[in-house]
């Protein structure tokens, strides 16, 4: 209601989203394996459309978010190549030109980001070199392999981020 009593419209913001799927994470009914399982399943959505969709644009983008992770990594700053790294998802996410995978993307990225942060810094020799073929793959608008490509590295991250989430929990 606004202040003269008639009614007024906000716009959507996927701030709502973002911070329910956090709420559930902090609260235990997302677990880390199921956050980082649904985020493959996503990203293999996105990577088929961006394939079909991403326009030259979003190529740059893409390319531009790259170069700056290089940067963060070879600077030794953690919380920017993972700010940048989560990023790039969401930049990959935006090129679908699907608001409603662009907003999920960005909630999964947020918790990410939360769950990457409790489990600390760590190197990542690989995600460099895949972030390159990925990008060759997109060009090209080969979404299978693209899809693969993602999927690999996905998976093997993953395993190493739950690997050591379980560290964590059988320390405390």
């Amino acid at each position: 209601k606004g202040a003269s009593g008639a009614p007024f419209f906000r716009s959507g913001s996927a701030g709502v989203i973002v911070n329910g799927l956090s709420d559930l994470y902090h609260l235990g009914a997302i677990t880390p394996q199921q956050l980082t399982e649904a985020r493959i399943w996503l990203s293999d959505l996105v990577v088929r459309a961006a394939c079909e969709r991403a326009t030259d644009e979003d190529l740059r983008a893409l390319d531009t978010n790259i170069e700056e992770g290089v940067r963060a990594n070879d600077g030794g700053r953690f919380d920017e190549r993972q700010r940048l790294n989560r990023e790039f998802h969401i930049i990959l996410a935006q090129s679908t030109r699907n608001p409603i995978v662009a907003i999920t993307m960005e909630s999964v990225m947020g918790v990410f980001g939360q769950f990457i942060e409790k489990i600390g810094p760590s190197e990542n020799p690989y995600t460099l070199p895949s972030r390159r073929r990925f990008m060759k793959l997109l060009r090209a608008r080969d979404s299978e392999a693209a899809v693969a490509e993602m999927s690999k590295h996905l998976r093997r991250l993953h395993d190493q981020y739950l690997a050591r989430w379980t560290e964590m929990a059988a320390a405390a």
